[in-house]
């Protein structure tokens, strides 16, 4: 397919390719829709086979970021930056950082860029240095710091409300839960659903990280590529998507599936298929908004214990979703696509967001650069 042929059939409003030779800067940055307000996502520096592969991930991510603000009741739309490099774990200079972070200032605002996989609250201080749109950086420079402890809090919120569509009963403890992948998020939610009561079981493709974990918390640790075989009540993907496709379907021996991961299903029929098994499955964009609640509130004035309470309330939005596909006859991840969609065709129809809108931010704080740059 022609890029601008893909661009139109996901609805993309720009996709802008970045190149820069003296830092060998490659990147893309698509903006999916500015109809309810600027675009918010994450800059992920990753190892793609080829530019074809980023290019369809880029697309793919934005487009998920405009649902899940949509669904989270946020003043936004869904936007996403994807930086081609040989090794995500290898530092990125200052020069490579300032270069995408000038092609983000360009933007003027209609893309606003945050962490990512890969990308560090360091590398969100630095590109803060080119430009005012980007959130996450560190509050010493005026943001709120890592929001992955936030994401993990949603994430275990919408945890309950699955249990509860389960079991009818929104308790963690002793329930048996696998979670896949304990990096930023993973681990904090494995930490959360341990002190909940859970018992956790981790794996990943970091053996020595899963250990660390595994340890810390007195959980099991198993093999990666083992996690969908485990016996428990959730599984939760939180690590990169795709993870559950139809293969994995006919492996998982989970009640229900609850992670961080974008994109945790390979497609929308597995969707069908999941609920054809009986698994339950809490849609990732519902689940993961916590870290776009978090940034949001850079906006309208900081406040920690605004963005906890409000990562906290995706425990009903989840229930809405679950009761919606329980009405309509449909699967979950159809039910939570079809609401935030509504929400952006009824609010924002006809509109994008452009530099210098009055359009409202979280609940009528008009968009503001969050901090001067230096």
């Amino acid at each position: 397919m022609a890029v601008t042929d893909a661009i139109a059939a996901q609805g993309h409003e720009q996709l802008v390719f970045v190149g820069d030779m003296p830092t060998g800067l490659r990147a893309m940055i698509a903006v999916h829709s500015t109809a309810l307000g600027p675009s918010l996502g994450g800059i992920r520096f990753w190892h793609y086979a080829s530019e074809a592969e980023a290019l369809t991930d880029v697309l793919r991510l934005s487009e998920a970021m405009t649902l899940k603000a949509a669904a989270a009741g946020l003043h936004q739309g869904g936007g996403k930056a994807v930086v081609l490099v040989d090794d995500p774990d290898t530092p990125r200079s200052t020069d490579l950082l300032h270069a995408i972070g000038r092609a983000i200032d360009d933007l003027g605002g209609r893309y606003l860029a945050a962490e990512d996989v890969g990308a560090t609250t360091r590398d969100m201080d630095v590109i803060s240095e080119v430009t005012p749109w980007v959130t996450g950086v560190t509050p010493e420079a005026g943001g709120s710091g890592d929001p992955s402890p936030i994401t993990a809090i949603g994430v275990v919120a919408a945890m309950r409300a699955t249990v509860t569509e389960i079991d009818g009963d929104s308790s963690l403890s002793g329930r048996r839960v696998a979670v896949q992948g304990v990096g930023h998020v993973g681990a904090h939610v494995a930490r959360l659903l341990t002190e909940a009561g859970a018992t956790v079981v981790v794996g990943d493709v970091n053996a020595d990280r899963a250990g660390k974990v595994a340890g810390a918390l007195g959980a099991d640790a198993v093999a990666a590529d083992a996690i969908l075989d485990v016996e428990c009540d959730v599984l939760a993907p939180c690590a990169l998507g795709g993870v559950v496709d139809e293969r994995a379907v006919e492996r998982l021996r989970c009640r229900a599936i609850c992670g961080a991961a974008n994109n945790q299903l390979a497609d929308e029929t597995v969707d069908g298929l999941l609920a054809a098994r009986g698994v339950v499955y809490a849609p990732d964009f519902v689940a993961n908004a916590g870290g776009i609640i978090n940034l949001a509130e850079e906006f309208v004035g900081y406040s920690r214990p605004r963005a906890v309470a409000r990562a906290e309330q995706i425990e009903q939005t989840t229930a809405a979703v679950f009761a919606t596909a329980r009405e309509q006859a449909i699967p979950p991840g159809a039910a939570a696509v079809a609401m935030a969609r509504s929400r952006v065709e009824v609010e924002g129809a006809g509109r994008r967001w452009r530099p210098g809108d009055p359009a409202a931010w979280t609940g009528g704080e008009p968009l503001r650069r969050l901090r001067p740059v230096s």
